[in-house]
């Protein structure tokens, strides 16, 4: 067991080996470069709760133990972005503003106070990153090597995107939404990230313009001071430092909408016709234990979550047999829309040995989790069994 001050020394290590990666490379004027380490800390902070996969721009997923809790803390909630975070000094609440224009009566601009207008909503929803699990996928995929905890479920606080585009009035000719964020490349030759979403995903009285996540306002690292959520969706839909709405005929041109984050289409016997990455599969992690714990010979609990996206999870079931036979775990709590549903199994465990604990879900739909997810060259969408492998002593 590590001491209180092994820790603290440990995470110190986190944090100096995070500076480093990011300053590495970077040749700044001493006053920006005072500036821009200044900036760190919220990355610094996040170090020490997270895992990084990626030090520029800061990408780190959450410690699946911490998901033994319903709500993903916000310290410990993933943290994903293409370019970084804009700087704290640009995100301020008291003079951002949000356009809305495009194919609408009235383009109007909103300001933090004008948002707070309207009415107040709260949505508890899992928020994932379209490429939690890559590293699974064989052969190996390019991109961040995701394993289990880039997802988190926590809830959030902010206005109807469908107030604002009522206040705007869309226009008949809008068919889609588009984002962007304050964020930008640091080279003019690569693009932003612009994202769109169809009309009817925006008018859903579900997606909101949040500015608090968990009862507290939005962390920078996750898109203080406003955040889209698109609850059931991928999270690349879920733009961060939203600065302007465009209401459009046609989806969103752009390398991040027409060549990243498309999969190829499921009802399409032409495997080369690509779609938008959009709602989650129905998906399931074992909490506790994890991989290398050891557990006694008798009762062991295991614990997990399991969520999907537009519909609901029924059944979650655990094999220790690599799926030769399986048995029903316990649904924890009550089905909330979007939320994840902890789940709860009681194993015999008779005999010492090494175990593998696998578990899949199934949703309301009939769609089950299953051993490995067909390969896509994106590595997107992963949601094949999970699994953990445990020694059981007498």
């Amino acid at each position: 067991m590590k001491t209180a001050s092994a820790c603290t020394m440990i995470s110190r290590r986190r944090g100096l080996k995070v500076i480093l990666g990011l300053a590495a490379g970077l040749l700044l004027p001493r006053g920006n470069l005072l500036a821009w380490a200044a900036g760190l800390t919220p990355i610094i902070e996040a170090s020490k709760q997270l895992t990084p996969r990626v030090l520029r721009p800061f990408d780190a997923e959450t410690p699946v133990r911490a998901f033994t809790s319903f709500l993903t803390a916000n310290d410990q909630f993933f943290v994903r972005s293409h370019f970084g975070p804009p700087s704290a000094e640009t995100t301020g609440a008291s003079h951002w503003q949000l356009r809305v224009g495009g194919a609408v009566d009235r383009p109007t601009v909103f300001t933090m106070k004008s948002l707070r207008q309207f009415d107040p909503v709260n949505i508890t929803a899992v928020l994932q990153c379209s490429g939690n699990g890559r590293a699974y996928y064989r052969p190996k995929v390019p991109g961040v090597q995701w394993e289990r905890g880039a997802v988190g479920n926590a809830q959030w606080t902010g206005v109807r995107l469908l107030d604002l585009l009522h206040a705007v009035g869309v226009r008949t000719e809008g068919r889609h939404v588009q984002f962007q964020g304050a964020d930008r490349p640091a080279m003019v030759t690569v693009p932003p990230f612009v994202r769109s979403i169809p009309v009817e995903k925006a008018l859903h009285p579900d997606t909101i313009v949040a500015y608090e996540m968990n009862g507290e306002p939005l962390p920078l690292l996750h898109g203080a001071p406003l955040r889209v959520i698109t609850p059931g969706w991928m999270a690349e839909s879920c733009i961060k430092w939203p600065t302007d709405i465009v209401v459009r005929e046609d989806e969103a041109t752009g390398y991040y909408m027409q060549t990243a984050y498309r999969v190829p289409a499921r009802s399409s016997q032409n495997a080369e016709i690509m779609i938008p990455v959009e709602a989650m599969p129905v998906k399931s992690l074992i909490v506790s234990p994890e991989s290398g714990d050891t557990v006694k010979v008798g009762s062991v609990t295991i614990q997990g979550v399991a969520w999907t996206g537009t519909s609901k999870v029924v059944s979650v079931e655990l094999s220790m047999d690599e799926g030769k036979t399986w048995e029903p775990a316990q649904l924890l709590g009550k089905d909330q829309p979007y939320a994840w549903r902890q789940w709860q199994f009681t194993w015999s465990a008779k005999v010492p040995g090494i175990f593998p604990l696998v578990c899949r879900a199934t949703d309301a739909r009939g769609n089950a989790q299953a051993a490995i997810r067909v390969w896509n060259p994106g590595g997107f969408l992963w949601n094949g069994w999970d699994r953990v492998t445990v020694q059981v002593d007498t």
